[in-house]
């Protein structure tokens, strides 16, 4: 994509990333064995699981979705279950089919994090329990492993060719 200047030079634009909308788009809360979890003594135990899904929702623009679920345990019994789905619409221009794969996998979600991050936060706290701070994940080691397990999972004829 070419614009003219002032002067009537053309200047090459190069790739343009924006964020047009960031949203909640689903959030769900369990806290299945309250009242009696809060007299509980067990240390607690947290899993989080992280995925994430784009879909094309217009002419260079995507819709990324950052869905996180944390649950925690208290022995056998289940305290809570956060989930969240933050979303945003992302427009992408100018990126080839490789650029815009990487920016989709790492530059969108870490634009989302920090909203579900705060949302998670604020729920678990408001369920009663003490607010659960997430570390920060490097969205290009997830990217690059992301990318490493599609790679294994082709067939040997498909990176032959």
């Amino acid at each position: 994509m070419a614009d003219e200047t002032n002067n009537g030079a053309v200047q090459e634009q190069g790739p343009n990333l924006s964020v047009q909308k960031i949203y909640l788009k689903d959030l769900s809360f369990e806290a299945p064995s309250t009242p009696q979890i809060f007299s509980e003594q067990t240390q607690p135990r947290i899993d989080m699981n992280l995925t994430q899904r784009v879909a094309n929702v217009g002419e260079n623009l995507f819709e990324v979705v950052l869905a996180i679920t944390v649950t925690c345990k208290a022995g056998e019994k289940t305290a809570y279950l956060c989930e969240v789905q933050q979303a945003g619409v992302f427009g992408c221009v100018g990126f080839d089919p490789q650029q815009l794969d990487s920016v989709l996998g790492t530059y969108c979600p870490h634009v989302l994090f920090p909203y579900a991050r705060q949302v998670i936060s604020d729920v678990i706290q408001n369920g009663g329990f003490p607010p659960l701070f997430l570390q920060p994940i490097n969205f290009e080691q997830v990217y690059a492993d992301a990318v490493r397990r599609r790679q294994e999972q082709q067939p040997a004829s498909a990176v032959l060719n």
